[in-house]
């Protein structure tokens, strides 16, 4: 969530996947923050096991993105990717791009987004863990420009509300950054 008095908006797009069956798209806002250029992107990727290769597709638009935005530039990427481990490792992220999580340490305790063992809101006949949801991010490169570092990593939405459910089927993330020394 950013708070809309400290951030500014510059230019925002709406990135249809050309061949998505369930109306999918990639929205895309480039904003300034302290000064600082940044890109934000979400996405709600193709869902369901027999999806795998549209879904695929649509993160390399993702990654394409990602990789052709200004070296001034930090870009996040966060949404519900339904995206399995092997799907990623296919498409392989850019070197310049990283899997948050993966790079604060890979922690069990916020590894799985998407559990039914532990979240009740869907009544289904099976247990399923897995990390639907995903941030990715590429920092700016450019001399001069300060570089932003992610430095936590948790899930939130984790308590139950006063009437017995979950605010979502899925976790939420919480991330957040720092400005890296140079």
């Amino acid at each position: 969530m950013l708070k809309k008095s400290r951030v500014k908006l510059l230019k925002s797009e709406i990135v249809p996947y050309p061949a998505t069956q369930m109306m999918r798209n990639l929205l895309v806002a480039q904003v300034q923050f302290k000064g600082q250029e940044l890109c934000l992107m979400t996405s709600h990727l193709e869902s369901c096991k027999n999806y795998a290769q549209e879904r695929m597709n649509q993160l390399k638009v993702v990654l394409q993105r990602m990789r052709g935005a200004p070296d001034n530039v930090s870009v996040l990427f966060g949404g519900d990717t339904n995206l399995r481990d092997t799907e990623v490792a296919k498409v392989g992220l850019p070197s310049n791009v990283c899997d948050v999580w993966e790079r604060l340490g890979k922690q069990e305790h916020c590894r799985y987004t998407w559990d039914t063992k532990a979240n009740s809101n869907k009544n289904l006949p099976y247990v399923s863990r897995c990390r639907f949801d995903r941030i990715y991010f590429r920092p700016a490169s450019r001399a001069g420009v300060p570089r932003l570092a992610p430095d936590h990593f948790t899930l939130v939405g984790l308590e139950k509300l006063d009437c017995g459910r979950y605010t979502s089927d899925h976790w939420g993330i919480y991330c957040s950054f720092s400005i890296a020394s140079t």
